[in-house]
């Protein structure tokens, strides 16, 4: 054991240090960068590198679906092999990958490029959310990184815009290699039996649902539909909003202000919290395709703002409890380790949903309709999990 590590943990637990957990914070905001400031790279990959609007749904498409293959592969091997090493190698791929793409510029060339980008940033971007899943109190951890979330897409979308497209590269390079400097800090390998059997007991005042492994399953096909909402609707927000004659000089401030909404949501989630985990979600599901579908009848300066601030703050939200259900019904985190890939892959398809939808003429109030349609799917999912939850809830009362 790397004692440096281990004197940082409380009660046994090493991944309870403030090093790891902060170290896993970084790296975990860092990997998800590229799914936070897709308005601004496609806007970037259409004026600066003349990508059609199909195209960037295409490269946007491959960057997360690179991403989401990234973090299953990581998923396979983060209880076998040094996770320290896992991270090296998807910062590595990484740092590789966008320095490429700084002299490849063809349309091609950066497809391939993202993918192979999105497939590192998806392997530490994993081992960081399985080391905040491995601490005695998951959900607060997880609420830390969305609480960090809100700021460091407001840093992103008001920085991004402002540099070249080599520069945003450079950006993300940089991201990259202060995670190198703090790969030390992440415990290197899951805890043991001994160590596990301490964090249950520590966690005897948090409900624990014994759950068969399907719900948890539903609950992460539930996300990557959210996702799939998310990713289209992210992914063309700005060029629907240029398209419809909204000018660009609103929609920076608006992408800007509106990513620290996303404060909003996590307090909104901390006060709902006592109506458990079920209402709250089955409302935010329903407002956030509320909140997308409303542009399907044009793009203009106040709705878009509306649009994006009420987004912005369910996105928050609603991610604030499906990780806290997923906590809940896993406590291995065997399953958690699958939330990044399942998020990457929702968002890998819905910028391609939403690219073959413009590609077949359909145009930009169509897509919003699709897009809005994928959180009413993950609605249903919701529902069926919590329609077998209360019925064993009644039939164990019967029995006892």
């Amino acid at each position: 054991m790397d004692n440096s590590i281990s004197s940082l943990g409380s009660g046994g637990n090493i991944f309870d240090g403030w090093r790891s957990i902060s170290t896993a914070l970084f790296m975990a905001l860092v990997g998800y960068s590229v799914m936070v400031s897709v308005p601004v790279l496609s806007t970037a990959w259409v004026g600066l590198l003349g990508f059609t609007a199909e195209q960037v749904g295409r490269v946007a498409g491959a960057d997360l679906g690179g991403f989401s293959l990234g973090a299953v592969i990581a998923s396979l091997f983060v209880a076998r092999v040094s996770r320290r090493l896992l991270v090296m190698i998807g910062l590595a791929l990484s740092i590789g990958a966008n320095a490429l793409c700084i002299g490849f510029v063809d349309y091609e060339q950066v497809l391939w490029l993202r993918v192979a980008a999105g497939i590192g940033s998806g392997i530490f971007t994993a081992i960081a959310v399985v080391t905040l899943g491995g601490t005695t109190k998951p959900v607060r951890a997880f609420n830390l990184l969305l609480f960090a979330f809100a700021f460091s897409t407001a840093l992103e979308l008001h920085v991004l815009p402002q540099l070249s497209m080599s520069g945003i590269y450079q950006f993300f390079i940089a991201l990259n290699v202060i995670c190198v400097l703090l790969i030390r800090w992440l415990p290197n390998r899951p805890l043991n039996v001994e160590e596990l059997a301490q964090q249950e007991a520590a966690q005897q005042d948090v409900e624990d649902w014994k759950v068969p492994k399907f719900l948890p399953i539903i609950c992460l096909v539930a996300i990557g539909f959210t996702y799939v909402n998310i990713g289209g609707y992210y992914t063309y927000i700005e060029l629907a909003a240029l398209a419809d004659g909204v000018s660009e000089d609103w929609m920076g401030p608006v992408l800007t202000w509106s990513s620290l909404f996303a404060l909003v949501g996590c307090f909104i989630a901390l006060y709902c919290s006592r109506f458990g985990l079920f209402k709250p979600l089955f409302i935010s599901l329903l407002a956030m395709a509320g909140v997308v579908m409303m542009l399907s009848s044009g793009v203009t300066d106040m709705n878009v703002m509306v649009s994006m601030f009420g987004f912005m703050t369910l996105w928050t939200f609603v991610d604030v409890y499906q990780s806290s259900m997923m906590a809940h019904m896993d406590r291995s985190g065997t399953l958690v380790a699958l939330m990044p890939s399942v998020q990457g892959f929702g968002q890998f398809i819905g910028p391609n949903v939403a690219a073959s939808v413009l590609g077949a003429g359909f145009g930009y109030n169509t897509m919003f309709i699709v897009s809005g349609s994928m959180a009413l799917v993950a609605i249903l999912l919701y529902i069926g999990v919590f329609l077998y939850m209360h019925r064993r809830k009644t039939m164990m009362a019967v029995t006892t």
